[in-house]
């Protein structure tokens, strides 16, 4: 037997971390493919050297374009291999367009695909990730989902009960296994986040969705309101280079302090504002995260990742496909209002939130569960 397992943007590859550590310990050969749709070394090298995960088996370097470009261009280059190597199952995850041009090359191919992830929705078709979900979905004939949301969802879009496999998260899976480690990082102390030996209060911000970042007033109204809020903790943004790439088109350069070349000492005493720094590491940013007093994103795995943590979360979106995170997690969904925004963060900031329950089989046995599965059914 012979698994692709397919990678292509930096979220993908806390997922497939854990599968490949239990598929090692299997006689299961398996290939890891990087599509390159996260191709540069702050959004995609950093996270795999992290993480120790082997080089890929083989690179597609697809690179950026539109949308149409990305997943046709990943679908021409992922059929060659497929053909040449002819592999029983195609393991893909989340829902980039990785994700989807490589179900659909397999679907055509009659080669099975198993969908990490699965099930998650959103409900709002102007989001490229959630039409990615939807078809990924319907082609792949292992789904195996994190919460029991998903599986109601798919059973409402027709999907056969056998096809459905509950089996937690393995993005807790990742991060279950390297809190140790990153609780070892220096970026509080580098950051200048530590003061008379304790941490102080700061916020972590990630921003990279295009319904945030391609329009110039959200934008603007966003790092407006955390500009504001940085008077009362500091607010780290690690900045997607996408982003950063709008901020200066957009002229918003002066919302945001570049830190990045700051001493420790400098940051400590510095005036506050939204504090730029590059990208960072698996380890480091976990550190900070799990550290923080409150995140601020539009990404969806830290969503769950803040509540696991038991860090409070503020989503800078309307919605959420990850709504167990809402009921049973830390999260809360506060859009781009800024008026909501501010008295929200503010009321975290200064009260806290309640201790949240671990949401089931979100306890580090995820990729497991899905290794055993999958060699159960194919080798039978």
């Amino acid at each position: 037997m012979k698994i692709f397992i397919v990678a292509g943007a930096r979220p993908n590859f806390m997922k497939i971390f854990p599968v490949i550590q239990e598929l090692k310990k299997t006689s299961v050969e398996f290939k890891f493919i990087h599509t390159g749709q996260h191709y540069d070394k702050e959004m995609s090298d950093f996270f795999l050297n992290d993480l120790k995960l082997s080089k890929p088996d083989i690179s597609l370097g697809v690179g950026s374009g539109s949308h149409a470009h990305q997943t046709s261009k990943i679908m021409i280059l992922f059929e060659r291999i497929c053909l040449k190597e002819k592999p029983d199952l195609v393991m893909v995850v989340g829902d980039v367009n990785s994700t989807l041009a490589c179900a659909l090359v397999s679907a055509k191919l009659g080669i099975p695909v198993a969908h990490i992830e699965a099930g998650l929705r959103s409900f709002d078709r102007t989001m490229p990730e959630e039409i990615n979900r939807v078809l990924t979905d319907q082609l792949s004939d292992f789904l195996f989902t994190t919460c029991e949301d998903a599986n109601d969802n798919l059973r409402k879009e027709g999907i056969s009960e056998n096809k459905i496999y509950f089996v937690g998260n393995v993005m807790i899976d990742t991060l279950v296994k390297s809190i140790e480690t990153a609780e070892k990082s220096t970026i509080i102390d580098r950051l200048g986040l530590r003061k008379n030996g304790h941490i102080r209060k700061y916020a972590l911000l990630t921003l990279h969705r295009p319904s945030n970042v391609d329009e110039p007033l959200v934008l603007r109204q966003i790092l407006g309101v955390l500009n504001g809020l940085s008077t009362k903790v500091p607010i780290i943004f690690p900045r997607h280079p996408r982003t950063l790439k709008q901020i200066r088109k957009f002229k918003l350069d002066y919302l945001i302090d570049d830190v990045s070349a700051m001493s420790s000492v400098e940051l400590m005493n510095k005036d506050q504002k939204v504090r730029a720094i590059p990208p960072l590491g698996y380890f480091d940013f976990l550190c900070l995260m799990s550290n923080s007093s409150l995140v601020l994103t539009d990404s969806g795995g830290i969503q769950e990742e803040t509540t696991i943590l038991n860090i409070p979360c503020l989503t800078l979106r309307n919605n959420t496909e990850r709504p167990i995170t809402l009921t049973e997690g830390t999260n809360f969904l506060v859009g781009t209002d800024p008026e909501l925004i501010r008295s929200k963060a503010i009321d975290i900031i200064e009260n806290g939130i309640p201790k949240k329950r671990t949401p089931m089989y979100w306890d580090g046995k995820a990729a497991k569960r899905i290794v055993n599965i999958l060699t159960n059914q194919l080798q039978n």
